[in-house]
């Protein structure tokens, strides 16, 4: 009790002295939330009831954070918040596996390191469902993360079977995986809106081994070749779109037998050295003004990304040709090289746009993209993918849930139940001035104009406020008043708002 009540008076003080921003993972000037009055870090789900409790009883909004997979302002409401940070709360328990499938019960915080490894030493996985590695597992289930794949069930959320959630009272919710059902259907993508997620049930397999295989294509050969054969065949497959170059990596993935190869291939996106961040923070800063020094960027990083972006686990060397074999989780995610740190730490950070889109459409979109490059060039303007893995265009499986990227509603006329291309356009900031890009009118331009021409559901945490408000439009109005029917269930008085909340009218 003198514990809850420290903290009381803690909340209290800092209430009506203060409030900070907390930021992204970008760290500090990159807030989430402009007006935080308090930060907690609890341990134990037990404590994290008794914090919202405390706030709901101050009626004062309090919203959960894992590691912030987060880019936008739009984390928080603009009204004073208090925030759970869930990272101390990281406990797995009651693990079973029996033949192709089993369970584990993981708390609020378990990120995916902490799973892959703990699962690992008991031969087994989350099978497709993954997600970053700098990502807690309950945190992916409330934004609706994905991996990319058309083939298998790779919505981190089709791996939940039981999601435990503290509602506005501070009483724990059970909400037990029923496709029929509106809560499970909310509470599969809630965006935090029904409560910070307490713990989840979530469904294992045995562990497997795959290949990663990459290829380079030419640019015409995607956009006007088969999309969906291409991708569907594949355990999971993506594209990295080089516009300036006008090409493609495809990459590919898929099962092999287990003891087929000793190679234990570890994949990082993110890892880069010092002198590696200073060349090309200095590179990319001066194509704020100069397109010169952005075509040599995309040139630059397209031979890099050429190669396997891949080390031997057991002894951490380059693995320097394709295909790359390796345990699942390793291959799929990887994390970052030991002694390395992530491009963020070293001031190298994006702007970033992610819009879903029917994958029967996927060729009219792209062609529509290449279509505004090819109308800036006509004016003299060269633009490029400025982003160390050019522009992912990612892939979804068909997922029924009332706010996720890939659900099969068709009342927008258009058919989703082949799942869903992902357009995911990361791009660099510049350091130094206003911070905006070269030729910065394009990019809103683009962002606009395919969500005015085309049925599309955004990502919700990689997309500006504005783009979220112009998105909604193309999402479904019944989808949104069922959702906000169980919102009111479980938040009756609105302490888990957020901007995404209000922007999509479901507060």
């Amino acid at each position: 009790m003198s514990t809850l009540l420290m903290k009381a008076v803690v909340l209290g003080f800092l209430s009506s002295a203060f409030a900070v921003p907390f930021n992204t993972f970008d760290g500090p000037g990159f807030p989430a939330c402009y007006n935080v009055s308090a930060v907690y870090q609890p341990t134990s789900v037990v404590e994290m009831v008794s914090l919202v409790k405390m706030a709901a009883a101050s009626n004062i909004p309090v919203r959960a954070s894992g590691k912030g997979h987060m880019w936008y302002d739009t984390m928080c409401s603009d009204s004073e918040t208090i925030i759970i940070q869930t990272e101390g709360v990281h406990s797995i328990s009651d693990f079973e596996l029996t033949g192709s499938e089993g369970s584990v019960m993981i708390e609020a915080g378990v990120t995916f390191f902490e799973l892959a490894d703990y699962l690992h030493a008991r031969n087994a996985s989350i099978g497709y469902a993954l997600v970053n590695w700098n990502m807690t597992i309950a945190g992916a289930v409330a934004m609706g993360a994905h991996r990319s794949s058309l083939r298998e069930a790779s919505m981190v959320a089709s791996g939940a079977l039981e999601i435990h959630i503290i509602d506005g009272t501070g009483t724990i919710q059970k909400v037990v995986r029923d496709e029929t059902n509106d809560d499970w259907l909310a509470a599969s993508t809630s965006l935090g809106l029904l409560g910070p997620i307490a713990r989840m049930k979530f469904k294992i397999f045995p562990s497997f081994k795959l290949y990663a295989k990459q290829e380079t294509l030419a640019e015409a050969d995607v956009l006007n070749g088969d999309i969906y054969g291409l991708i569907a065949p594949y355990a999971t497959a993506n594209f990295w779109w080089w516009p300036y170059l006008r090409k493609f990596h495809h990459r590919y993935y898929d099962v092999i037998p287990t003891a087929s190869t000793d190679q234990q291939g570890f994949q990082s996106t993110f890892s880069i050295t010092e002198i590696e961040a200073v060349a090309a923070r200095t590179l990319l800063d001066s194509g704020k003004i100069l397109p010169t020094s952005n075509m040599l960027s995309e040139t630059i990083f397209e031979g890099i990304w050429s190669a396997p972006n891949f080390h031997e686990k057991s002894n951490d060397t380059t693995i320097t040709t394709w295909p790359v074999y390796g345990w699942d989780y390793d291959v799929l995610i990887g994390g970052l090289y030991p002694g390395l740190l992530p491009e963020w730490d070293y001031n190298l950070r994006a702007y970033t746009l992610e819009l879903a889109f029917p994958v029967t459409i996927a060729n009219q979109v792209l062609q529509r993209v290449r279509g505004l490059f090819d109308a800036q060039l006509a004016k003299g303007i060269t633009m490029t993918s400025t982003y160390r893995s050019g522009i992912n265009i990612k892939f979804g499986r068909a997922y029924n849930d009332l706010l996720g990227q890939v659900w099969a509603n068709t009342t927008d006329g258009t058919d989703w139940t082949k799942g869903a291309i992902m357009f995911d356009f990361p791009s660099y900031r510049p350091t130094w001035g206003d911070n905006l890009r070269f030729n910065e009118p394009f990019y809103h331009n683009l962002s606009s104009t395919l969500i005015n021409e085309f049925p599309c559901r955004p990502h919700w945490t990689k997309n500006s406020r504005d783009v979220l408000a112009q998105s909604v439009k193309n999402l479904d109005p019944g989808h949104l008043q069922r959702f906000a029917a169980v919102r009111e269930k479980f938040d009756p008085n609105g302490i888990f708002k957020s901007v995404v909340g209000q922007i999509i009218g479901v507060m």
